[in-house]
């Protein structure tokens, strides 16, 4: 019975290996889409770089990654300003990142278990107790000292 079984695999497994599937015709990447022909660039006249000259291109380059990244002078839309002035984009203070850090600044009042958390000294956790509905934790156990033992003379 058992031979049975691995007789049954190996066939199983040779059955995928059949030319059947192989034998298909595909059609040729090459064929699908007509290639553009070359063609020459009708002008040759570049001017040679003058040296110690900044390059152009650069600037261009950084103009318009932050553009890309930023959104540059774009036009905006109806929508978007819209939303925009619905949100209050006009009085947005500019130098809001240096003062979200102050101890001054307002923040609200998560309460007295997010203050609770936060001030608890670190540790690894192993005294930790949860409760649920109220109820007063016990005690932690503590565990008995591990005794140490004594060399033979």
């Amino acid at each position: 019975m058992r031979n049975v079984v691995f007789l049954a695999a190996g066939l199983a497994l040779l059955s995928g290996c059949a030319s059947k599937s192989l034998d298909r015709a595909r059609p040729d990447e090459f064929a699908v889409a007509r290639q553009a022909p070359l063609v020459i660039p009708p002008d040759y006249a570049l001017v040679p770089p003058q040296p110690g000259a900044a390059r152009p291109q650069d600037a261009a380059g950084q103009t318009q990654t932050l553009d890309a990244m930023f959104g540059g002078a774009a036009p905006r839309s109806a929508a978007e300003t819209a939303t925009l002035d619905q949100a209050g984009a006009d009085a947005v203070d500019p130098g809001i990142r240096s003062s979200v850090g102050d101890p001054g600044t307002n923040v609200v009042d998560k309460g007295a278990t997010t203050r609770a958390i936060v001030a608890a000294p670190a540790g690894d956790g192993q005294d930790a107790r949860a409760t649920a509905n109220g109820a007063t934790p016990t005690a932690a156990p503590t565990p008995a000292p591990a005794a140490t033992p004594t060399p033979k003379s």
